[in-house]
């Protein structure tokens, strides 16, 4: 199966049974709040988010591929595990490199939000954000 079918179908059950044969064992991950090396650490990552957050979407407007990288656009949608379960949405954008062996060696996220607007989403929701459920 084509990479960017793969990475389709994990982003429409993301978090759940992820291909995570599709990275390199040294995979290097960076998004404004995390930064490391490991498929077996980018793993633990993806289950902390399934473990504390709830009613998670993550919504893909755009995904291409353009020689050895891979470009995406989506929104996160979540509720946070506070009592009163605000829902979250985090705009944001990924690029992703592939190794000689069609491996993703590096994903990179980047937020169209600074990490301070989402924690604000907690205390002050966006009209936007129940927009997905």
């Amino acid at each position: 199966m084509d990479i960017l079918e793969i990475l389709k179908q994990d982003y429409q059950q993301f978090p759940e049974n992820q291909t995570y044969s599709i990275y390199a064992e040294d995979v290097y991950f960076k998004d404004p709040l995390n930064q490391f090396t490991g498929v077996d650490r980018y793993k633990q990552n993806i289950d902390l988010i399934a473990r504390w957050f709830e009613d998670i979407d993550l919504e893909v407007r755009d995904l291409k591929k353009v020689e050895e990288t891979i470009y995406s656009e989506w929104t996160l949608y979540m509720n946070s595990p506070l009592p009163w379960k605000p829902r979250l949405a985090i705009p944001g954008k990924s690029e992703l490199k592939l190794n000689s062996d069609r491996l993703i060696v590096s994903h990179i996220d980047y937020w169209d939000i600074p990490p301070f607007e989402v924690l604000k989403q907690n205390f002050f929701p966006q009209q936007d954000n129940n927009q997905r459920k």
